[in-house]
């Protein structure tokens, strides 16, 4: 179902596009590039059928996007974290990875900013220190 509804899709964007490019401007510079009465549709040009099109093919492309999202997304998702299976059990870690609880274990290596004292604030009138 999801093949038929994204082959559906793409071939009503691609109808949109081409239709798009088809129409006619309102003059201005559309007229340096070739344009004027001379039309593949009549001297009227097809702007009622082509904008009918438009819109159907605009109306199908709307109608697959959501289709496909509903589609693809009502299926819920049985558990709540990737870190718990389907049953609801958490799941062991590989062994060698650390945990958070032993990272916290380990003894904090370097400086840490709770090494550093604190600086009392100079005012704006002291001098710098020599």
């Amino acid at each position: 179902m999801t093949t038929l509804i994204i082959t559906v899709h793409v071939l009503a964007c691609v109808a949109v596009i081409i239709l798009v490019l088809l129409q006619s401007g309102k003059e201005g510079m559309g007229v340096i590039f070739g344009g004027g009465s001379q039309s593949v549709f009549g001297s009227t040009g097809a702007g009622g059928l082509l904008v009918k099109l438009t819109a159907l093919f605009g109306a199908i492309f709307l109608i697959t996007s959501l289709a496909y999202n509903v589609y693809t997304g009502s299926h819920k998702r049985s558990a709540k974290s990737v870190m718990i299976d389907a049953s609801g059990a958490p799941i062991a870690p590989p062994a060698g990875v650390a945990t958070d609880a032993a990272k916290d274990a380990e003894p904090k290596k370097g400086v840490t900013f709770e090494d550093i004292p604190p600086v009392a604030p100079k005012a704006p009138g002291d001098a710098p220190a020599k």
